[in-house]
C-alpha cells in the first residue's frame, strides 16, 4: 500500500508518495509536461547539483544559517550527492518543459532540500526545517541557475567530446603511415582525376578531426561566462552585493573551471546565442563525420563490383535474404548520428532566436538538443575508431588495377610530356584498350623506369612535379 503525504502550494493541496525526495512543485511539472519522455539529462542534474553547492557555501560564508551547523552541513552533503550522481532517479520532470526551466530548479530544490532533511533524521516534507525556496533557492532564480548549469555540464560534455576527437585523429594518422606506400586513383566529382595514396586520404581525414579538436577546446571560452548571481532578470534583485560578488568565485574554486561573471547580467540573462555558436562548432564535428564517413562507404563499396579499395571490418550480417553480404554499418550508424546533430543545431538555433525581451524560455529545448549532440558525436567518434577506423585494410591488388585501368596516371606525366601530347596518349590507350603506361612505353614518350618514378607514392606524394631523370 502505497503511502501519502500532504505538501502545498499557492494553488493547492495534493498529495506525494511518501518516499519521495522531490514534492508538489515537480510533481506539477510531471503531469504538465509528458513530452520528451526522458527526464532531465544526467550532465545537467550533475552541474546542477554543483551551483547549488556554489550558492549554498556562498550564503553560507555571509551568514546563512548560522548557528544551525547540522542544516548547514546537511545542506551542503546533498548538493555534494547530487553533483557526483547519486539523486539522478529523484530528478523526474521531462527534458521539456514550460517555464525556462523552473519546474527543473524546483525539482532540484525539493531533492536537495528532502534529502538534507533525511541526513537529519527529519521526515520528508518538513519544509521549515529545511525550505526547497528559503534555503536551497536562497538569493537565486531559476533564471540564473539554470543556464549557468547548463554551461557547466556543456562544458564538462565537450571536455568528453574531445577525448573522443583526439583517438579518432590519430587512428586515421595510423592508417596514414600504414598505407603510405598504396597509390591508388584520386577522384574529384567522382571521377578519376590524378594519383594520390591511400595514406594521404587518411591524412586528410586525420586533419580534418584535428581541427575540430581545436574547435571544441576553443569554443569552451563562450561558457565560461555565467550570469549567476543575476538572479531573475540581471539585476540581482532578492540578492545581496556580496554574494553577487562571490558565487561565482566559489563556483570556479568548485570546478576548477575559468568562470567568469557576465559584465553585463541583464543581457547574459536575456540572450542565448553562446549556445548556438557552440552548436555550430558541433556541427562542423559532425560534418567532418558525415563527410569522413561517406567517404569509406565509397571506398569499400562493393566490393568485388565496387571501388573495393579499402575493406571494412565486418560487424554483422548485412541481410535476411541475400547470404554472405556485410555492410557498412558503422559509418551508417554514424552518419545517422551526424544528421541529428544537424537537426539539434537547426533546433538549437530557431530556440534562442525565439526569445523574448528579459529571458528566453526555451533554454529546456536548447539544453534538450545541446546535451545530446555533445553526446551523440562523443559516442559516434568513438564507435568509428574502434569499430571500423582501426581494423581498415587496404585492398592493394583492387587500387593497382584501378590505376592501370584509369586514364588518371596521365596527369603525373605532364613534368615531362606537355598538355597536348598527354591528350594525344590518353587517347590512343582509350583507343587501343592498353594503359597509358604501355602506350607511352610503345610510343617512346618514356621508359619504364621513368614512367615508374612519375607515379611512385613519392612522386604523387611529392609537393608539385618531380623532374624526371634520364635513363
Amino acid at each position: 500500500m502505497t503511502h501519502y503525504r500532504k505538501e502545498h502550494d499557492f494553488l493547492g493541496e495534493r498529495e506525494i508518495p511518501a518516499d519521495a525526495l522531490w514534492g508538489i512543485h515537480t510533481l506539477r511539472a510531471v503531469e504538465n509536461f509528458p513530452l520528451a519522455g526522458r527526464p532531465v539529462h544526467p550532465a545537467l542534474i550533475h552541474a546542477y547539483g554543483t551551483v547549488k553547492l556554489a550558492c549554498a557555501r556562498t550564503n553560507r560564508s555571509l551568514g546563512a544559517w548560522r548557528g544551525d551547523e547540522p542544516k548547514a552541513d546537511a545542506i551542503e552533503a546533498a548538493c555534494d550527492e547530487m553533483a557526483d550522481g547519486k539523486l539522478d532517479r529523484h530528478v523526474v520532470v521531462d527534458a521539456l518543459q514550460g517555464g525556462a526551466g523552473t519546474s527543473t530548479n524546483m525539482n532540484v530544490n525539493e531533492v536537495i532540500a528532502n534529502r538534507a532533511l533525511q541526513l537529519l533524521g527529519e521526515p520528508l516534507g518538513h519544509y521549515k526545517r529545511v525550505s526547497p525556496l528559503d534555503d536551497i533557492n536562497l538569493h537565486q532564480s531559476t533564471n540564473d541557475t539554470y543556464p549557468t548549469a547548463l554551461r557547466l555540464a556543456a562544458i564538462r560534455l565537450l571536455r568528453a567530446l574531445e577525448d573522443r576527437v583526439v583517438p579518432l585523429q590519430e587512428a586515421f594518422q595510423a592508417k596514414e603511415k600504414e598505407f603510405a606506400h598504396v597509390v591508388k586513383v584520386g577522384r574529384t566529382e567522382l571521377q578519376d582525376a590524378v594519383l594520390t595514396t591511400l595514406g594521404r586520404e587518411m591524412s586528410a581525414y586525420a586533419e580534418a578531426f584535428s581541427r575540430d579538436r581545436w574547435r571544441i577546446y576553443k569554443c569552451e571560452e563562450r561558457l565560461r561566462v555565467v550570469n549567476l548571481g543575476g538572479t531573475a532578470i540581471g539585476t540581482g534583485i532578492g540578492a545581496p552585493r556580496p554574494y553577487i560578488f562571490r558565487v561565482v568565485d566559489a563556483l570556479r574554486e568548485l570546478t576548477g573551471i575559468g568562470f567568469a561573471r557576465a559584465e553585463n547580467l541583464v543581457e547574459a540573462t536575456q540572450n542565448a546565442d553562446a549556445f548556438v555558436e557552440v552548436s555550430g562548432i558541433l556541427k562542423a564535428c559532425a560534418a567532418s563525420l558525415l563527410k569522413v564517413s561517406g567517404d569509406l562507404r565509397l571506398l569499400s563499396c562493393g566490393p568485388e563490383a565496387g571501388l573495393g579499395e579499402i575493406r571494412l571490418p565486418q560487424r554483422q550480417a548485412g541481410s535476411s535474404i541475400m547470404p554472405g553480404k556485410v555492410n557498412p554499418v558503422i559509418p551508417e550508424a554514424v552518419s545517422q548520428a551526424a544528421m541529428l546533430v544537424f537537426a539539434h543545431d537547426q533546433t538549437i538555433a530557431l530556440a534562442a532566436a525565439s526569445g523574448n525581451l528579459e529571458l528566453n524560455p526555451f533554454l529546456p529545448l536548447i539544453a534538450h538538443c545541446l546535451l545530446d549532440s555533445l553526446d551523440l558525436l562523443a559516442r559516434a567518434c568513438d564507435i568509428l575508431r574502434r569499430h571500423c577506423v582501426e581494423g581498415i585494410a587496404a585492398d592493394e591488388q583492387r587500387c593497382r588495377e584501378h590505376i592501370a585501368a584509369s586514364t588518371a596516371t596521365a596527369t603525373a606525366l605532364l613534368g615531362c610530356l606537355s598538355y597536348e601530347a598527354v591528350c594525344r596518349l590518353v587517347k590512343i590507350a582509350a583507343q587501343s584498350g592498353q594503359t597509358v603506361k604501355q602506350c607511352a612505353i610503345e610510343l617512346g614518350l618514356l621508359t619504364e623506369e621513368q614512367f615508374n618514378q612519375m607515379v611512385s607514392p613519392e612522386a604523387v606524394c611529392r609537393l608539385g612535379t618531380p623532374p624526371v631523370k634520364n635513363g
